[in-house]
């Protein structure tokens, strides 16, 4: 229902969690390919724990396995300011975005500033196309454009508010994401440090030239999220490729807990 009011042009959102999505996941990996005229969000929240689910799973894999960018919120306040950008967003690359809320962002009261409120994008109608029948020969020519979508995205990100340095310059550097950001910050208000942390509100497609210029002023690396290492796995990519002489630490080296731990 979601997807026919985004070809009509009107903005759509559906809830669920982890284990919904994968009710979900036939139909959101061909529209995927299809895409989206007005915008789509799914707002996922993720369970790790888990405290009242059936499985773990972390939906920025999925995220990845569809191609379709996701925002990673750290406080209910940055949820609702995250839900305009996903809409935009949306508009502007013709795909459905996600918003992963995990149990501690969920499970929270705050006080959130609602700013002006905009107009009701009820879209234009539903326009017959051949281009909203997916059919194999039709496939093979979007797939190259979702992989192209997929650099696009990345370069908003680069300039994303949801993406900041926090404490400045130091030999060693945390890059976080997510409600783990908020962990970080009362660890380190609490021990009374002041480390370089560089937070990552859009974890797919990560912002490599953001990163790049983070990991070029730190000798050492910690990565701290939630669930599975999906922005670790990034950043060991992302070192590698760039031969950058860092050491890291994170979920792989059993540091930080996670994987199973």
């Amino acid at each position: 229902m979601a997807a026919g009011a985004a070809y009509a042009g009107a903005r759509a959102m559906v809830t669920m969690k982890q284990v919904g999505l994968n009710v979900a996941g036939d139909p959101l990996m061909t529209l995927a390919y299809i895409g989206v005229k007005g915008g789509l969000v799914l707002v996922v929240a993720d369970d790790p724990g888990p405290h009242s689910s059936q499985n773990e799973q972390d939906t920025r894999k999925f995220a990845q396995f569809a191609k379709l960018p996701v925002l990673d919120p750290s406080t209910p306040q940055e949820a609702k300011d995250m839900l305009k950008d996903a809409f935009e967003l949306s508009e502007k690359l013709g795909l459905p975005v996600i918003l992963r809320p995990t149990t501690r962002t969920c499970h929270v009261c705050q006080d959130v500033t609602l700013g002006e409120e905009g107009e009701l994008q009820q879209g234009n109608g539903f326009e017959k196309s051949p281009g909203w029948v997916i059919f194999p020969s039709l496939a093979i020519k979007r797939h190259a454009w979702l992989n192209k979508q997929q650099e696009t995205a990345r370069e908003i990100f680069e300039q994303s508010p949801f993406n900041k340095l926090i404490n400045g310059i130091g030999a060693s550097g945390i890059v976080t994401t997510g409600v783990a950001y908020s962990y970080v910050m009362e660890a380190l208000d609490l021990m009374g440090l002041e480390i370089p942390v560089l937070k990552l509100g859009t974890p797919y497609p990560m912002p490599s030239n953001l990163v790049l210029g983070f990991l070029d002023k730190v000798d050492r690396v910690l990565v701290i999220e939630e669930q599975e290492p999906v922005v670790e796995d990034q950043i060991i990519k992302l070192i590698w490729q760039h031969k950058r002489p860092l050491i890291l630490r994170g979920k792989h080296g059993q540091l930080v807990p996670g994987k199973g731990n």
